[in-house]
C-alpha cells in the first residue's frame, strides 16, 4: 500500500506541474492560480482500474516562476493529501513534494516546451514518468510507472 500511495502522490505532483504554453508571459505558472478539479482512472499492477477524484489549489508567485500546491485525491480504496513546491528556471522545472498524512515525499524535475511537459517524479521506493498538457482551462495528465501502480489518466478543469 505504501508504494501505491507514493505513486498516487506522484500523480498529484504531475497534476501540479500542468502548465500551458498560452501562459508564456511573466512565467510558466502564470494563469494557474485557483482551484482545479477533476477525475480519471488509475491502473494497478494486477490490471484492475479505479476511479479517482481530485481537487488542486494552486498559489503562484508574483513573477509566476514559483508554485505552491495542495492536492486532495480519493479513490475507492484510499485518500491522500499532497503538498508540492515547484520552481521554473529557463524551461527547467524542479521541486519537492510530500504526502502529509503518511509522511512520504520526494523530488520532481523535468522540462517544458510547446505546451507539453515531461517530468520525472521520484521517492526512495519508486520513479514515475509523466506527460502533461494544458489547453485553456483543461489539464490532462498521463503517468506510467512500475510496481503496484502502473499508470493513470486524469483530466482537470478550473472551477
Amino acid at each position: 500500500m505504501s508504494r501505491g500511495l507514493s505513486t498516487a502522490c506522484a500523480v498529484g505532483a504531475a497534476m501540479m506541474l500542468s502548465v500551458s504554453a498560452s501562459y508564456a508571459g511573466a512565467g510558466p505558472f502564470e494563469g494557474l492560480a485557483g482551484v482545479w478539479t477533476g477525475r480519471g482512472t488509475i491502473q494497478l499492477e494486477d490490471g484492475s482500474t479505479e476511479k479517482i477524484r481530485c481537487k488542486a489549489t494552486y498559489a503562484v508567485s508574483g513573477d509566476a516562476q514559483g508554485l505552491n500546491q495542495t492536492l486532495l485525491c480519493a479513490s475507492d480504496s484510499y485518500k491522500f493529501e499532497l503538498k508540492s513546491n515547484v520552481l521554473a528556471q529557463g524551461g527547467v522545472l524542479s521541486g519537492t513534494w510530500s504526502e502529509t498524512s503518511r509522511n512520504v515525499g520526494g523530488t520532481l524535475g523535468g522540462r517544458a516546451g510547446n505546451g507539453q511537459f515531461n517530468v520525472d517524479v521520484s521517492a526512495p521506493a519508486f520513479t514515475a514518468k509523466l506527460k502533461l498538457t494544458t489547453n485553456g482551462n483543461r489539464q490532462n495528465v498521463v503517468i506510467s510507472s512500475e510496481g503496484q501502480f502502473r499508470g493513470a489518466s486524469i483530466s482537470l478543469s478550473r472551477s
